[in-house]
Formats: structure tokens, sequence, C-alpha cells
């Protein structure tokens, strides 16, 4: 690959470059999260059902996903430094805008714009990291870039779990305000103009496809488990895998490619996309439906229920940077399989211990598992991706590493979303039927009651003379709900790990085809 600082391997005031950019990655990774605790509350404050609860946690990741692609393409050619700082300034103001929301519809809108805001920035951080640091240097800085950015998300519910203590659900909104203000200035300040930016045209017909393609599948998946959205949910998958094909058709055919698929075809870079995906997904889904269980189940308070992140955080935070020793001596595909190893392991934990009786602790293991997973096979993914391709396509590949948190956490959120939904409803009903009083239940209030958690916890409080049975047939069908939410993940974790074992290259297989990439950019000619 072409080195972008001359004989240099890092910039200058390297430590403060990373700093910035961290920074701005924090922006976007903490608004990743901070609407998970505060679901159950703004399932009451909305008496929203658990679809609706399920879009507003997948907003930001869907904005986010369905932009990064396009407007990873656009600061390479435009100028990263001005697409970081117009996405950080943008923040601020969809924040604000997300925090006050009227209607569920008006938060999940503002949610969306927000990952938009995020898609202008987050891939620059990872382009720009890959653009002013090469060799080992850049190993560590992406496995530093990958570990913060992890602890940051897994830190988010415990932040947003502290302040929902003394103020309301949309207080959790407004956490990145300070964050993004200073990511701001310090990086107008010390990141550098024109770092291997392309002079390629940009393929804007290729990037709308790609943000309503993304867009309508995650939205499809989430409509699936909806009874009384079947038709819009087909119709979104049909258009959504029409789209698919469009875009590659589209890309196979565009003079300047938006998605290049000669470099996309590579396996170092095909199998650690979806790899990451699946890895990155099961964190975001972890928490997704963890935070929920916790409440709703347990009953922890906010801050309780954010505590339980903060071994998973330490663990991701530690483990991440080792992760690019081991990359060194063991190879990426070892160090992906490790780590799928311990996130599966946290996965069959959360299927088979977490009752109504758990302890907080064995909350804790489970998660500090899928935080150990994440930490060791998110720097191979993200590395694996940027080492494929050449400086001017790096945009490209850090767009595909952010679409391993962004477009996985929608994905795996929406389907573990959906199979909590459909479990849910699923046992409430069966409970229903089976119960003394199935006959003076009207259509209605069994509609009311299979929506969602908090659509239950309404109904018992208009109706507290049965209010704990109520509430005890939520809680045991929100554990239905969640198992199959976690069986469904189990599998995903298998399918990814035999992807990796299968088609991702042994460690010498990988530095040859590496080095091999790295000989065409220098001689395009050359085979």
């Amino acid at each position: 690959m072409t080195e972008p600082t001359g004989s240099r391997e890092a910039p200058a005031k390297a430590g403060l470059v990373l700093l910035s950019l961290i920074l701005a990655a924090a922006v976007a990774n903490l608004n990743l999260a901070v609407a998970n605790v505060a679901l159950p509350e703004i399932g009451l404050a909305f008496d929203a059902s658990q679809t609706s609860l399920n879009l507003v946690a997948v907003g930001y990741s869907l904005g986010l996903a369905a932009s990064v692609l396009y407007l990873g393409a656009v600061g390479d050619r435009y100028g990263r430094k001005r697409l970081l700082l117009l996405g950080t300034g943008l923040s601020v103001p969809i924040a604000i805008l997300a925090s006050f929301s009227p209607t569920i519809e008006i938060l999940f809108a503002a949610r969306v714009l927000g990952g938009i805001a995020a898609g202008m920035a987050f891939p620059t951080t990872l382009a720009l990291i890959t653009a002013l640091w090469s060799g080992q240097p850049r190993t560590k800085a992406i496995a530093l870039w990958s570990a913060t950015g992890g602890g940051i998300m897994a830190l988010g519910p415990v932040l947003a779990g502290a302040v929902l203590t003394g103020f309301p659900w949309g207080s959790v909104f407004l956490i990145t305000l300070p964050l993004a203000l200073i990511a701001f200035l310090l990086n107008a300040r010390v990141i550098p103009s024109g770092v291997g930016e392309s002079e390629e045209p940009v393929d804007h017909l290729g990037g709308v496809i790609s943000i309503v393609m993304v867009a309508a599948v995650v939205l499809a998946i989430n409509f699936a488990a909806e009874p009384d959205s079947t038709t819009a949910a087909i119709s979104l998958g049909i258009f959504g895998l029409a789209l698919v094909a469009a875009f590659f058709i589209r890309q196979s055919r565009a003079k300047s490619p938006l998605f290049d698929l000669e470099f996309a075809a590579r396996r170092t870079f095909w199998v650690a996309a979806v790899a990451g995906m699946i890895v990155f997904g099961t964190l975001m889904g972890a928490m997704f439906v963890g935070q929920q269980y916790l409440q709703n189940v347990l009953e922890y308070s906010t801050f309780e229920a954010g505590l339980t992140i903060i071994p998973a955080a330490v663990v991701m935070v530690l483990v991440a940077p080792r992760s690019a020793r081991i990359i060194e001596a063991k190879g990426s595909r070892f160090t992906l399989l490790v780590g799928y190893l311990l996130c599966l392991a946290g996965f069959v934990a959360m299927l088979l211990l977490w009752d109504e009786n758990t302890s907080f602790w064995g909350v804790g293991v489970a998660y500090v598992l899928v935080g150990a997973g994440v930490g060791l096979a998110g720097t191979p993914a993200s590395h694996s991706l940027t080492s494929s391709v050449p400086v001017r396509k790096v945009g490209m590949a850090s767009a595909t590493a952010d679409l391993q948190r962004d477009l996985g956490g929608a994905i795996m959120q929406s389907i573990l979303g959906a199979f909590l939904t459909a479990g849910y409803a699923f046992k409430f009903s069966s409970l229903i039927a089976g119960s003394n009083a199935s006959e003076q239940i009207t259509d209605q209030t069994e509609s009311e009651l299979t929506r969602s958690f908090s659509s239950a916890s309404e109904m018992a409080e208009r109706y507290p003379q049965y209010s704990d049975q109520i509430i005890e047939a939520a809680r045991v069908s929100f554990l239905k709900g969640d198992d199959w939410a976690f069986a469904v993940g189990v599998v995903a974790i298998l399918i990814g790990a035999l992807l990796v074992w299968f088609f991702f290259p042994k460690r010498q297989e990988e530095l040859d085809l590496l080095e091999s990439y790295a000989r065409q950019e220098a001689d395009p000619n050359e085979a």
C-alpha cells in the first residue's frame, strides 16, 4: 500500500491527532448506545409498541449504516476533514431535536438524522488513521481506535442510566453535546487537510441506491414481527432485495464505482466485512435486549442496568490493544476465531442463565464474555479491510469498517428485536388462552397486552386489581422473547465463525496476499 506520510509511519503530533479522531468517533459510539437504557421510559411516555421501540433503538444505526458508504466516498473526493467537521457540528442541533421530540415518530426521525450526521464524521476517522499512519503504528492506532470506541459504546448505558436517575428520558440524547463541541474544536485545529484524497468522481447514483437499499432492508426486518405490518414488511423486503441487485449492477458498470467490486472480492476484505458485521452486531444486540431485560424483568433502575456494562467495557478496552500483538503473531483469522468463541460463550450464558432470579454478576459475566470477544475480533476485522485497498480507496474500506458496526448493529438489533417481539407476543397470547378469564379478555385488550412490556405496564396501572398478574405474565413473556432472540444470536455467531474458518486465509497466506496487493498498488500492471 502506498505510504501516505512519506518515510514516516505516523503524523506529526500523532498522539493529539489520534485523540481528536477518537473523540469524534466517540460522539457516534455514545449515540449508538444511549437510547437502549431509556427504552422502557420512552415506551411509557409514548405508549409505544415494541416495534416502535425497536425502531427508536435502531434509528441511529439505520441512518449511519444507510449513509456511511456514500459519505465515505464523498469524503475521499471532497475532503475528509471538511466532512468530519460538518458531521460533528450537525450532531449538536440533531441531539437537541431528539431530546425534545413530542412524538415517537419525530424521535425516530431525529435518531435517523443523527445517524446520517455520524455517517459524515465516523467513517472519516478511520480513513484518516489509515491515511496518516502506516506499518505497525497503524495497527496499534486502529486497535486503540477500536478499543476506545467499543468501550465508550459500552459505557453509554452507564452514563445514560446515571442521567435518568434525576432527569427525564430526553436527557440521554444531550450527553454527547460537550464531547461533540470539544471534538469539533480539536479536529478543526489539529487534523491536516488533503491527505491521500482521491480525484475520481463520486458515483452519486450508486450512493442514492445504497442509502435506500439499506433503509429498506432494515425496516423490512423490523416490521416483520408486527402482525399488522406483514404487507409492508414483505413489500420493503422485495424492494430492498431488488435494490441490492441494482446496486451491484451499477457498481459493476460505473467508471468510478462507489464500492469497487474488484477490491471487495478479495478474501481479506469480504470475509472480514461479514465477520465484523456479525461480531459488532452481537454487542449491539446484547445491549439492546439486555437493557430491557434488566429493567423489565429484574426491575433494575436505569443506573443499575447501566452499571452491568462496566465490566464488559473495561475488558474490551484492555483486550483490544493486545489483539494487535496477536494479529502480528498468529494472524487475523486466529484472532477473529478466538473473539467469536468468546462472543458465543456470552450468548450461550444469556440464553441458559438469564431468568427472573439472575444475579448482578450472572449478568456481568455474560457481558464480559461478549465484550472480550468484540475486543479481540474488532481490530482484525477493521485492519483487514483497510489493508486490502489502496489509500485512494480507503474511504470505501473505512466506510465498510463502519458498516460492520452500524449495519451489523442495525441488522442484529432488528433481527433480535423482531424475535423478541414475536416471542413475547406468542407467549402472552398462550398465557391468555390458558387462563380462566380468557373469555373476558377482548381482542383489543389482548392486542394491547401483547404489543410490548411497556404497554402491559400501562394496562396494569389502569387495572390495579389485576396488576400483579399482568406484570408477572409480561415478565414470563419477555423471558420467552429474549430466549428466542439469544438463540438467534447464537446461530448468527456460529455462521460467522464457520465463514471465517473456511474462507479467511491463514497467517502466511494472509501476509502473502497483502504483500501482493501492495505490489499491485505500486505497479497496476502486475498480476
